[in-house]
């Protein structure tokens, strides 16, 4: 007979709180909490599949990469900042030191062979791979209500790329003064001799519209990673901006992180939206995709049924054309949420905490580093230790 989720998970815990744990309290004395939590990570995630080994290589032997892939997860974990203050937490407590897999201070590598380490594991995607293992190990066989999706801002410290200046630009021609005001013949003829407001055709080239018919790698390949400044309008009213990123999140059922994705702070949460759902339905089984007013787009709302999910979107207030014989109560209440939708939407404030949890708790508001591949690598690392710990307080 094979065992539920709920089962697996009670059935590690059991392992942990009898087995693991009274033998680490005795050979390393009593653990602290997040000593614990840092056990019951490294426990069930899968990093040694994904950490390289350089045994048998020729040459000088490298530092071990699975006890820096470790001490890259306790750094989730423990909260710190930076990789300095990481190597001093492993120069002065013994318990994290030996949980990493050093047994003496001496044998913990310097800084520099840390971030060596950390640009290798950026590279090769490796917290993003041991997710999308743990996503597929633990959930693929349970059946999750709701995916709730979302963006929040990642504030980097770097510049904005420089874009490159066309040859055409350094020989610039003044124009010619002419009559001030709007000449005609300009942008067309004026809407007064169209009859009115000129009709609006939606455009049939968007990038929406090409992901339809795209692969996976071609969607990630073709969204903006670039370091940007991005704008947001908060729940009230007012906007914020920051330098950096935008991370896209699709959180299920219990605050568990199902995909991420990285994009440029000013890409808009709609263009990420249907790779995203498309890396998620690779992953697990789900029924409703719950969006706010930023994902209201008829592709978006398409390729979630073809998925074979029920879309949940708060409808944006735009000015459409009224039906003919449509009443204005009719056209109104077209737009709005059902009663069962509206308990549905509910669930949106998932993400939320999610987002909270992973900058107050596992890093996501302090990143030191720069470029979107490492942003992301330290993002992934945080998002790892969350997903463990909301999967444990599952049976909690």
């Amino acid at each position: 007979m094979k065992l539920t989720l709920r089962q697996q998970i009670t059935q590690f815990a059991h392992v942990l709180q009898a087995g693991l744990f009274p033998v680490l309290n005795e050979e390393l004395g009593e653990l602290s909490e997040p000593a614990r939590r840092l056990v019951a990570t490294l426990e069930m995630v899968p990093l040694a599949r994904f950490v390289p080994s350089s045994r048998g290589w020729i040459g000088r032997p490298s530092k071990d990469r699975l006890a820096i892939a470790s001490a890259f997860v306790a750094k989730a974990v423990y909260g710190f900042s930076t990789t300095r203050h990481l190597l001093d937490a492993l120069d002065s407590d013994a318990q994290l030191r030996r949980i990493c897999g050093w047994k003496e201070a001496r044998q913990v590598p310097h800084e520099a062979t840390f971030s060596r380490a950390f640009d290798e594991f950026a590279r090769m995607e490796l917290p993003q791979f041991v997710h999308e293992t743990l996503i597929r190990e633990t959930q693929q066989d349970r059946l999750i209500g709701h995916i709730i999706r979302d963006s929040t801002a990642i504030e980097a410290r770097e510049r904005f790329p420089r874009k490159p200046v066309p040859a055409s630009a350094s020989k610039v021609v003044p124009a010619a003064p002419g009559k001030r005001g709007r000449q005609p013949g300009r942008r067309g003829p004026h809407k007064r001799h169209l009859g009115g407001k000129p009709k609006y055709t939606p455009k049939a080239d968007t990038r929406m519209h090409r992901q339809r018919n795209m692969s996976l790698s071609e969607m990630l390949a073709e969204l903006p990673r670039d370091c940007s400044l991005g704008v947001k309008t908060s729940n009230d009213g007012n906007q914020k901006s920051w330098r950096g990123y935008k991370l896209h999140l699709d959180v299920g059922d219990g605050q568990i992180p199902i995909s991420g994705i990285l994009t440029a702070a000013s890409l808009h949460d709609s263009q990420a939206a249907i790779p995203l759902a498309t890396m998620t339905a690779q992953r697990v089984t789900s029924l409703y995709d719950v969006m706010d007013a930023a994902y209201d787009a008829t592709e978006i709302m398409d390729h979630s049924r073809s998925l074979g999910h029920v879309p949940i979107v708060r409808p944006v207030k735009r000015k459409l054309k009224q039906i003919p014989f449509q009443s204005r109560e009719e056209y109104q209440t077209s737009r709005e949420f059902t009663w069962a939708e509206e308990d549905r939407f509910r669930e949106r404030t998932t993400v939320e905490r999610v987002n909270a949890r992973l900058k107050d708790e596992f890093g996501g508001r302090e990143i030191r580093v720069r470029g979107a591949r490492k942003i992301m690598a330290h993002l992934m690392f945080g998002v790892l230790a969350l997903t463990v710990d909301q999967i444990l307080k599952l049976v909690g």
